[in-house]
């Protein structure tokens, strides 16, 4: 519209000048030329007033609001605080970290270090009080083997022998008393004296069968005893070389890793508790604070608007793909702010918008005009007409 607008007084004024003494005929061949080269040397478009730079920010994290310590008009540097999060989970999870990590370090440098004198004196006197018992375990076996239990085996055979010789005198004495009397009694007692003699040799053959068994039962539970201790004494060979030796390769780069671990997550613990708290990426000043002490924020939200007022720059809106084929950066251009108009400012073309945007119906492409100098008065969404030198 102010495009028009321009065209149109300008048009006006020539027209006015050509009622100078002129001829009606000669008058359009001089107007057209004047207005061809106003037309040709320049771009006009409407545009909007922002800062080069400015941004929204936000916490990564969500939280409840602890403290905030800016308020909109403020001026800030470089990594200032502007809000903080409460941060009492990230701290001793910061804290759990380094406990980790100190853990990790010890492993690592006891591992590194060595065996120490009294650990190898330990395993040296565990090997010691094993060769002990093997050599107890061993001399109970030979005792048992040589000869003391074979000596209860053959008392119980020595008894099966006699047994079996009483029952065989019985048995001949019982032969000749039913033979020879008719003494009913002395037959009875016969009887009863064959009997006995059969069941003594029983429990007598039984005895021997049951020290059998307790023999075989008795050397199979001391070799035993001398496989175990044994094994006990080369496992505690073992711990004392392995003591000797020191750490293995392969426990030390364990423990490595696992101190990489505990760093890394230590490291992830201090971001975690940085991110309570929101700083400016720049200096420049703050326009907007959305947010208050006790509110629970959410990831991404905006709470902070900062903004450099001192580098501002104009945003065309109405440029046509007509005229933007005109426009080369670096161009001259003057910015005239509709509430400052008689404050025309210099300018030049910085960047040029590679896609199209929809205005009002039109295609319209966005060119950012930098203002090379400026006045206090001008604020971030003032109007402005933009003519860029295209010649």
């Amino acid at each position: 519209m102010k495009k028009w607008m321009l065209l149109l007084f300008v048009s006006a004024l020539l027209l006015a000048s050509c009622g100078g003494g002129q001829t009606p005929e000669a008058a359009p061949t001089e107007v057209a030329s004047v207005v061809a080269q106003a037309v040709e040397g320049k771009v006009i478009a409407e545009a909007t007033i922002e800062p080069a730079r400015w941004s929204e920010l936000r916490f990564q994290v969500g939280g409840t609001v602890e403290e905030v310590l800016v308020d909109p008009g403020d001026v800030v540097g470089t990594g200032d605080v502007l809000v903080r999060l409460d941060a009492t989970d990230a701290e001793l999870a910061v804290q759990e970290a380094e406990s980790a990590v100190a853990e990790a370090e010890a492993q690592l440098a006891l591992l590194k270090a060595g065996p120490r004198a009294q650990e190898v004196a330990a395993a040296e006197q565990d090997l010691e009080a094993a060769k002990a018992a093997l050599s107890r375990a061993v001399a109970q076996r030979d005792q048992l083997t040589g000869g003391a239990i074979e000596a209860d085996v053959a008392a119980a055979q020595a008894e099966v022998t006699a047994a079996d010789a009483e029952r065989l005198r019985v048995r001949e004495e019982h032969r000749r008393v039913h033979e020879q009397s008719n003494d009913e009694a002395a037959r009875e007692d016969a009887d009863y004296r064959l009997y006995a003699a059969r069941e003594a040799l029983a429990a007598a053959q039984t005895k021997l069968e049951v020290q059998r068994n307790v023999v075989e039962y008795r050397v199979r539970e001391v070799q035993a005893g001398v496989w175990a201790a044994s094994a006990q004494r080369d496992v505690a060979q073992a711990e004392l070389d392995q003591v000797k030796a020191g750490s293995a390769s392969w426990e030390i780069a364990s423990a490595e890793a696992g101190l990489q671990q505990a760093e890394a997550a230590l490291d992830a613990a201090k971001v975690a508790l940085e991110r309570t708290v929101l700083r400016a990426p720049f200096g420049g000043t703050v326009t907007r604070v959305d947010t208050e002490v006790g509110n629970t924020v959410a990831p991404g939200q905006v709470v902070v608007v900062l903004v450099v007022l001192d580098d501002l720059q104009a945003r065309t809106i109405d440029l046509t793909e007509l005229d933007v084929v005109r426009v080369v950066p670096d161009q001259a251009a003057t910015v005239t702010v509709d509430a400052l108009p008689d404050t025309p400012l210099r300018g030049h073309v910085t960047r040029i918008g590679l896609r199209d945007v929809d205005y009002r119906g039109d295609v319209t492409y966005p060119v950012i005009v930098e203002l090379d100098e400026t006045v206090p008065e001008i604020r971030w969404g003032m109007t402005a007409l933009v003519e860029i030198e295209t010649d």
